[in-house]
C-alpha cells in the first residue's frame, strides 16, 4: 500500500484549503442569517451558496469526487480523501461549493455509469453544472430498510409505463427547491431471485401523485445533511420504462455501487470534523481558566486531546486503505473495509467533537460552534447508510470464514 500524495493532489489540497480559509469559513454565518431571514426555510436556496459555487467552479475546484475524467476531476479515491476531508471542516457549505455532496454525488455517479445517453444529457449534464439538485428514495418508515428485501414500494410495469406506490422517509434534499429528480429505489420483479427484484427508476419531482407530507429535522436541526430530509408517498406515481436506472432487476446491483462510494466519501468529511473540533478544542484550552489554571494546563484536557489526536490518526490510516483498495480491486473487493470505516469512523468523530463540546461548556452546544451539527452528523451515520450492527456483521463474517471448519 503506498498512501504517498502525489504532486498534482498536494496543489489541490492547498487549493481547496485556501479556499475554505477565504471563502467558505467567513460565510458560514451568512448561510445562518439568510436561512433565518426566510419566510420558509424550505423554500429557499441562500444565495451565499450560488455565490460561493460560482467562484469555485471559475478556481476549477468542481465535481473532485467523480473518477472518470469524461465527468469530473478524474482523481482516484486515494487523491479524493484529502479534499473531502477538508470540505468536512464546513458541513454546510463545503461539499455544495464544490458539487461534491451528498446525495447529489452518489446519484452523479450512478448517472455515469448505468444512465442512457438520454439520461444523461437530461439530468446528469445538470447535475454535474450544479444547475439542479437530486435525492434518492429509498429508506421506509414501516419496514428495516437496512435490509433491501424489506422494501415494500412497488414499481410496475404497465405498458409503455412504470407505476410506483410506496412510502418513503429520510429522502434527503427532497424539500429543496432546486431539486428535480427523484431516483427511487422499489420492487420490480417480485417471484424474481433473490437480488433480481429490486429496480431503479429516474422520477421527476413535478410527476402527479408525489406527495411530500413533511420535514424530518435530526436532533432539531431542519437543514441538517445537505438541505434536510423528508418524508415523501408516491400513489400511482406514471413514469416512461425509458426511465429505468440500468437494467429492470438490477436496482440492488445498483444500490451497492452507489453505497460504497458514498460511505467513504461520508467518513473522509468526519476526518474534517474531526481536524477542526481538535482546533477549536486545543483553542479554547489555551484561552480559558479554570480555578486559576489553563485548561491546556488540566490533565483531564491533555487526555482528551492526545486521545483525539491518536484516534484520527488511526481512522485516517484505515480510511487511506480502503480508498487505496476501491482504487486497486473496486468497491466489491474493498466491501468488508468499509464497511469498518463505516462503524470506527463516525464513532471516533462522535467522541473527538463530544469532548470538544465539554470543553466549551455552554457555547459548545450552541449553533455559534459548528460542534453540534458535527455530534448530529456522526451520530446519524452510525445508522445512515446501514446501522453499525449490519456493517459489523460483514466484517465478523469474513473473520469466522477464516477459521470455518
Amino acid at each position: 500500500m503506498d498512501f504517498r500524495t502525489d504532486d498534482h493532489t498536494l496543489a489541490l489540497i492547498e487549493q481547496v484549503r485556501g479556499f475554505l480559509d477565504e471563502h467558505i469559513r467567513p460565510a458560514e454565518a451568512v448561510l445562518e442569517q439568510q436561512y433565518a431571514a426566510a419566510a420558509d426555510p424550505f423554500d429557499v436556496e441562500p444565495p451565499i451558496k450560488e455565490e460561493l459555487k460560482a467562484k469555485a467552479r471559475a478556481a476549477g475546484l468542481w465535481n473532485l469526487f467523480l473518477p472518470d475524467p469524461k465527468w469530473g476531476a478524474g482523481l482516484t479515491n486515494l487523491q479524493y480523501a484529502p479534499l473531502a476531508e477538508i470540505t468536512g471542516h464546513s458541513i454546510d457549505l463545503a461539499p455544495e461549493t464544490f458539487n461534491c455532496s451528498p446525495p447529489d454525488a452518489g446519484n452523479m455517479e450512478l448517472l455515469a455509469l448505468y444512465g442512457t445517453e438520454e439520461q444523461q444529457a437530461r439530468w446528469l449534464r445538470p447535475l454535474l453544472d450544479g444547475e439542479i439538485r437530486s435525492c434518492f428514495a429509498m429508506t421506509e418508515p414501516a419496514v428495516a430498510s437496512s435490509d433491501p428485501n424489506n422494501l415494500q414500494t412497488t414499481i410496475v410495469r404497465d405498458g409503455d409505463d412504470y407505476v410506483i406506490n410506496g412510502h418513503k422517509w429520510w429522502t434527503t434534499g427532497i424539500l429543496r427547491p432546486h431539486t428535480k429528480l427523484i431516483i427511487v429505489m422499489g420492487v420490480s420483479n417480485p417471484d424474481a431471485p433473490a437480488g433480481q427484484q429490486h429496480s431503479m427508476v429516474l422520477v421527476p419531482r413535478d410527476t402527479p401523485g408525489i406527495e411530500i407530507r413533511r420535514s424530518l429535522p435530526v436532533f432539531g436541526f431542519p437543514h441538517h445533511a445537505y438541505g434536510g430530509h423528508g418524508e415523501v408517498v408516491f400513489a400511482d406515481v406514471r413514469v416512461p420504462a425509458a426511465n429505468v436506472l440500468g437494467p429492470e432487476g438490477g436496482g440492488f446491483a445498483v444500490a451497492q455501487a452507489r453505497l460504497g462510494p458514498g460511505r467513504i466519501h461520508h467518513c473522509m468529511r468526519l476526518l474534517g470534523h474531526c481536524e477542526r473540533a481538535i482546533e477549536l478544542m486545543c483553542r479554547r484550552a489555551h484561552e480559558r481558566v479554570t480555578f486559576g489554571t489553563p485548561l491546556a494546563e488540566q490533565g483531564v484536557v491533555q487526555e482528551w486531546i492526545a486521545d483525539a489526536r491518536m484516534d484520527v490518526e488511526q481512522a485516517r490510516l484505515l480510511v487511506l486503505k480502503t480508498a487505496w483498495l476501491m482504487d486497486t480491486v473496486g468497491a466489491k473487493g474493498a466491501r468488508v473495509e468499509i464497511s469498518a470505516i463505516k462503524v470506527v469512523v463516525p464513532k471516533i468523530t462522535a467522541r473527538i467533537v463530544d469532548r470538544a463540546i465539554q470543553a466549551f461548556g455552554g457555547a459548545g452546544v450552541s449553533n455559534d460552534l459548528p460542534l453540534a451539527n458535527y455530534y448530529v452528523e456522526a451520530r446519524y451515520l452510525q445508522i445512515g447508510d446501514g446501522p453499525d450492527e449490519v456493517h459489523r456483521r460483514a466484517v465478523a463474517r469474513r473473520e469466522l470464514r477464516k477459521y470455518a471448519g
